[in-house]
């Protein structure tokens, strides 16, 4: 039995969640943790992302609130791996972030002048370049534009990359018949039977929703997953229409489904 409900209650609540990390990984802690590696790690970090931008969505304050904790467990859970070899530790992220806080934003903490958002990012963007080396001509402006990012969020970040050096659409409009002309070539890939030329095409037509998207300020990832949720929505009410008719799904025809489809969305659900 532990020696008190609250160990290092005394500490700060930061110091306070780095003792109880350090606690756990220690000998006589717990074993699972005791295991974990910076590699091991990386699917809670990842999902731990995901979840905290549901609960953002969701807007229930409690959930974000747990959700942002298991986040930053992840940080303080690397660090503490990290500072049993002497690599670094929590102090060293907190002061490196610090840091790259006050030198990318000069017009803060220095004389730098920007006139709006835009021109924050577009500054941001070249001090980045600029500390990474990339600023040279022999480095691309792309090069590690999307490194680790699933597909959907890449494109975006493509997108508005080369949106701050002015390859940008003018408006929405342009944009649409980018979307139009994509449209017909991937049916003409379709009809053609050439596998490899309708997958491009489709890739093509995504990325022409995406960049509509994120014209309008509009960030994708949220969209296709509110997108899904509604579909899963609709989808229960019509797998309930149908048992009230006694049909599973498997017994349901295509058109008894299409038909408690209409009658779902005429709802407005």
């Amino acid at each position: 039995m532990p020696t008190s409900a609250h160990p290092y209650s005394e500490l700060p609540p930061m110091e306070r969640l780095r003792a109880i990390m350090h606690r756990l990984r220690a000998p006589g802690g717990c074993p699972w943790d005791a295991e974990q590696s910076h590699e091991s790690l990386l699917p809670h970090l990842i999902e731990e992302a995901y979840e905290v931008a549901e609960a953002v969505r969701s807007g229930d304050r409690d959930a974000l609130v747990d959700e942002l904790g298991d986040l930053l467990l992840q940080p303080v859970f690397h660090a503490e791996i990290a500072s049993e070899t002497g690599a670094f530790d929590f102090d060293d992220i907190a002061m490196a972030i610090a840091d790259k806080l006050v030198r990318r934003h000069p017009h803060v903490f220095g004389d730098a002048e920007v006139a709006d958002s835009d021109g924050v990012l577009r500054q941001w963007d070249a001090i980045k370049r600029d500390e990474k080396g990339e600023a040279d001509a022999a480095s691309y402006y792309l090069e590690k534009a999307s490194d680790g990012l699933p597909a959907l969020m890449s494109a975006a970040k493509i997108q508005k990359k080369v949106a701050r050096i002015g390859f940008d659409w003018p408006g929405p409009e342009p944009i649409f018949e980018k979307i139009r002309e994509e449209t017909a070539e991937t049916e003409q890939a379709l009809r053609s039977g050439d596998r490899a030329h309708l997958e491009e095409e489709i890739g093509d037509l995504l990325f022409a929703v995406v960049n509509l998207a994120r014209k309008e300020k509009l960030d994708p990832e949220l969209l296709l997953a509110r997108a899904n949720a509604k579909f899963v929505n609709r989808f229960q009410q019509v797998e309930d229409r149908l048992r009230d008719d006694g049909l599973s799904l498997a017994e349901a025809t295509l058109e008894q489904m299409d038909a408690a489809w209409e009658a779902v969305k005429t709802t407005g659900a």
